[in-house]
């Protein structure tokens, strides 16, 4: 459904009355991945990683400084540009983090989940209000709502709010920006049923960006880590909760809580900062953390290449000599 590659976002980093530009912020660099149709690969990392710049560039709501960003539509492979993305807005659309921040709040509800049809042609009121109000309900609202505003809405309301916006042009590929981290932890199962029926029922792909494991796990049928603007491991979701080839992944498994008090598990602290995206370090940018470094990290970046042959990718010198710890087959039911 959708092909990445090479996929990078410089932000200029300018100084001096005329704005001089002296570096570049590289919040994504080299990004390569595809998703499969009627899949959901998750996208997890610590904040500021890049996650959600990709799927800005990819959506091009940013416009992306260099790579290749082609959509399957109908069989036939379209190249996502600025002179395609209007034409190809009704096959992907997003879901936005923040349910308070993406709604107007000057607009009826029914209004802002229409706009999209609107735009597209839909010049028919009637038609665009029947649409809403089968949209609503899809997400599990009803007609009676759609003349409100959203400050009468709670939290978990307004992102199925957004959800139906999203769905609106009854797109093929949905980019979910985080779109359960402002939830409470109840709204946040609920929004993730819907995600999961709404898949099911549409026939829709995810790009789903988090940054918690466990809401990744749940949802997805691959996963990719990122640090740093870059993947670092990319594999099924079964195979990378439960043996992790990646030191930064080990890490991050390791911070997932349990609710088994008989269950003990190596709690992995990472030493220092995240590197400066705008200065990173040499060769392999995880190293200043990572205590499996060895010289070569240092001088050498690695490549992400698949180490078994079954789609399991690593970008890591030594992924086929170190035996990392990850999660339990018990833990992953």
């Amino acid at each position: 459904m959708l092909d990445v590659k090479d996929l990078r976002k410089y932000f200029p980093i300018t100084k001096g009355l005329f704005r001089r530009t002296v570096g570049y912020v590289k919040a994504v660099e080299r990004v390569s991945f595809q998703v499969r149709k009627g899949e959901t690969l998750g996208v997890v990392g610590e904040s500021g990683c890049g996650k959600t710049t990709m799927g800005l560039s990819i959506m091009h709501l940013i416009q992306p400084t260099e790579g290749s960003i082609r959509l399957n539509v109908d069989g036939n492979w379209q190249d996502v540009n600025t002179q395609t993305i209007r034409r190809l807005r009704d096959k992907m659309q997003i879901v936005f983090q923040d349910p308070y921040s993406s709604l107007d709040p000057r607009m009826r509800i029914r209004d802002i989940v229409a706009e999209p049809l609107q735009a597209h042609g839909m010049k028919n009121r009637r038609e665009r209000y029947e649409r809403v109000e089968a949209l609503l309900e899809a997400v599990g609202l009803g007609a009676h709502h759609m003349n409100r505003f959203p400050h009468e809405f709670s939290g978990g309301q307004r992102q199925r709010i957004g959800i139906a916006r999203a769905l609106a042009l009854n797109p093929s590929l949905v980019v979910c920006d985080e779109p359960v981290s402002a939830l409470d932890v109840s709204v946040q199962a609920q929004v993730l049923n819907l995600l999961d029926d709404l898949q099911e029922q549409f026939g829709l792909t995810y790009l789903f960006i988090a940054h918690d494991l466990s809401v990744v796990q749940h949802i997805s049928d691959r996963v990719a880590v990122m640090y740093l603007g870059r993947i670092v491991e990319m594999g099924d979701v079964d195979s990378l909760f439960v043996t992790p080839k990646h030191p930064y992944t080990e890490a991050l498994l390791s911070a997932i809580p349990d609710p088994d008090p008989d269950i003990v598990r190596e709690k992995i602290v990472l030493q220092g900062d995240v590197p400066n995206p705008a200065n990173p370090p040499a060769g392999c940018h995880f190293h200043p953390r990572c205590r499996y470094a060895q010289e070569r990290c240092r001088t050498e970046i690695p490549d992400l290449k698949d180490i078994n042959g079954q789609g399991h990718l690593v970008a890591c010198h030594y992924a086929k000599e170190l035996d990392l710890t990850g999660i339990s087959r018990a833990e992953t039911a």
